[in-house]
This record gives structure tokens, C-alpha cells and sequence, in this order.
């Protein structure tokens, strides 16, 4: 399978979280790396979207929709810098 950047998920991420997320600094919890979700690599195949880090592959995100509803888990970030717009 092959990965996307973080900017296949940009409309995903903007219907979540209500605003543009692909800038927002994201730090891995496996690596304690930083960077832009833009830098992220994301792979779509599966029953939902996985986010993991550029450099240590660990899983930083996980969006799943079940009925209707978008299930989000970010527990393989340890910090998340939002934009300026959510202020």
C-alpha cells in the first residue's frame, strides 16, 4: 500500500475539527518528532485513514466512520499545536 502525504485528508480533517488542520504541529509519540500533519504519511486502504509519523511509521492517528459518525483516535500523538484560527 502505498502513503499519501497528510494533505489527502485535508476535507477529512476540516470536517473533524472545523478548520484547516494540515498546518496544525503534531508531535509523535513514539519519536517525539514535530512537524506539520501536512508531513504525515497517511495510507487509505483499509476500513479507515491511518496517520503515522515520517520517520518512525508509529501510528499517530486513526479516523474511522461508523454509521454516520467519524471516530477519531490521536493517541499515538503526545502534543498537538492548533492553529491560530481555533482561537
Amino acid at each position: 500500500m502505498e502513503a499519501l502525504d497528510g494533505n489527502a485528508i485535508a476535507g477529512v480533517l476540516y470536517q473533524v475539527f472545523g478548520g484547516e488542520m494540515t498546518t496544525a504541529q503534531a508531535e509523535c509519540g513514539g519519536c517525539r518528532t514535530r512537524g506539520p500533519l501536512a508531513e504525515c504519511k497517511v495510507y487509505l486502504g483499509g476500513p479507515g485513514l491511518v496517520v503515522r509519523c515520517r520517520l518512525c511509521h508509529n501510528i499517530g492517528i486513526v479516523l474511522v466512520e461508523v454509521r454516520g459518525m467519524m471516530c477519531v483516535d490521536v493517541g499515538g500523538l503526545s502534543d498537538v499545536e492548533l492553529p491560530a484560527w481555533r482561537w
